[in-house]
C-alpha cells in the first residue's frame, strides 16, 4: 500500500535549514497497524503528514496504491485523500459550530454522496461508536472521549482505505485512550491499514509493528506481540 525510497524533506528560510526528514524508506502493507515512535521533533508529524498527502516530500520516493504521489499537485493529493484516508487527531478538530451529526457528515459532502445515502452512513457509524444519543450535541456538549469517538466516526465514515493517527489518545485519560485502543483494534480487524504517531509504548504494542525515528531517520524496526485489551 504505501513504499518510501529515500524519503526528504527540509525546510528553509533566509536563514535557517532544518532537514525534518532524512531518507526515510519504509514499507506498509495492505491490512497493517503500524506504530510510528520517537522524541518530540524526530519527523514523525512530517512523516504522517507526507504519508496522508497533506504535505509534499522536499525529495526521495513516495508510492501510495501503485501510484507515485512525490510530486502530486494539491488538487491531485487532495482528490487521492478525501477518498482513501481517514485522519484522526490528538486535538480532535471538530468543527464548534456543526454537530455531532453534521461533523461526520462532513468528509461525505465533499465526496458528493447524496443526502440520503449521507443519512444512512451517518448514523451507521454513529451507533458504531456509541454517539447516536448524541448526534445533535455540539462538540463543546462532549467530553474527551466522547469527541474523539466523533473524530473516529468522522474519520471512518468514507471507509477509507488507510487511517492515519496522530497521538490520538494524548489528551485522554487511561480509560477513554483504552476506548479508542479498542476503536482502532476493531478497524484494524475489519482489514483498514493503521498507521499510529504515538508516545505510549503500551499503545504503540497495539499494532503489529513499531517504527522509530530519531533526527529524521528511522532507526529500527521491530515487530511485536500485539497488545491486549
Amino acid at each position: 500500500m504505501i513504499r518510501t525510497v529515500n524519503l526528504k524533506k527540509v525546510y528553509r528560510t533566509e536563514e535557517v535549514e532544518t532537514t525534518a526528514l532524512n531518507e526515510v524508506s519504509i514499507e506498509i502493507k495492505p491490512g497493517e497497524f503500524v506504530s510510528i515512535m520517537g522524541p518530540s521533533g524526530c519527523g514523525k508529524s512530517t512523516l504522517l503528514n507526507i504519508l496522508g498527502l497533506i504535505d509534499n516530500p522536499s525529495g526521495g520516493e513516495y508510492q501510495f496504491l501503485d501510484k507515485e504521489v512525490s510530486r502530486f499537485s494539491e488538487r491531485q493529493r487532495s482528490q487521492l485523500r478525501k477518498n482513501n484516508i481517514g485522519f484522526i487527531f490528538q486535538s480532535f478538530n471538530l468543527i464548534d459550530e456543526l454537530t455531532v451529526f453534521e461533523n461526520v457528515e462532513l468528509p461525505l459532502i465533499y465526496t458528493r454522496v447524496s443526502s440520503s445515502e449521507r443519512r444512512k452512513r451517518v448514523e451507521e457509524v454513529l451507533e458504531k461508536m456509541n454517539m447516536m444519543h448524541r448526534r445533535n450535541h455540539f462538540p463543546q456538549q462532549l467530553s474527551g472521549g466522547q469527541q474523539q469517538r466523533v473524530a473516529v466516526a468522522r474519520a471512518i465514515v468514507n471507509n477509507p482505505k488507510l487511517i492515519l493517527a496522530d497521538e490520538p489518545t494524548g489528551n485522554l485519560d487511561s480509560a477513554n485512550g483504552n476506548d479508542v485502543m479498542k476503536t482502532l483494534v476493531h478497524l484494524n480487524n475489519e482489514g483498514a491499514t493503521i498507521i499510529m504517531v504515538t508516545h505510549s509504548q503500551y499503545c504503540a504494542e497495539f499494532g503489529n509493528r513499531i517504527i522509530r525515528l530519531l533526527d529524521g531517520q528511522v532507526v529500527t524496526e521491530s515487530m511485536v506481540a500485539k497488545q491486549m485489551l
